[in-house]
């Protein structure tokens, strides 16, 4: 990076491990609005913490939209204090809708281990009504 003034695309998908694409997509949904030398996007400082935010909240389980609505609070001559408020409510809603998904998994996995144990039980006795079928017709065979 040359001066941390300015990005171009290559430089930050490389710092964010993401593709030029993935940076394109946002600036066609808005999400990111370069600066234009001729072709060459140039990204601000603003720009690049804006693609950190983006894919902190991607990380967290944020959709984009709700991931824009963070970032457009974005204020820090103000101390950023709606954006963290935001924030902060954005994450319980996260982590009570990810508790009652696990809630389910584990309700579901539940489920799973009593289904798996009928099965065995069945196939336990199924093959002892075999073994003694196999038994009884072995038995029929030698008494004639």
């Amino acid at each position: 990076m040359a001066d941390h003034s300015e990005f171009n695309i290559g430089e930050l998908a490389r710092e964010f491990g993401v593709t030029t694409r993935t940076i394109r997509h946002y600036e066609e949904i808005g999400l990111l609005q370069p600066m234009r030398r001729g072709q060459a996007r140039i990204y601000s400082p603003a720009d690049r913490t804006r693609l950190k935010l983006i894919l902190r909240g991607k990380r967290l389980g944020f959709s984009l939209d709700e991931s824009r609505a963070i970032v457009d609070l974005y204020d820090p001559a103000r101390g950023n204090k709606e954006q963290l408020q935001a924030l902060l409510a954005r994450i319980q809603q996260q982590r009570d809708k990810l508790n009652a998904q696990l809630t389910d998994i584990k309700q579901m996995l539940s489920s799973l281990d009593d289904a798996e144990e009928s099965c065995r039980k069945a196939l336990k006795k199924a093959r002892k009504q075999e073994k003694k079928q196999t038994k009884t017709q072995a038995n029929k065979k030698g008494k004639t």
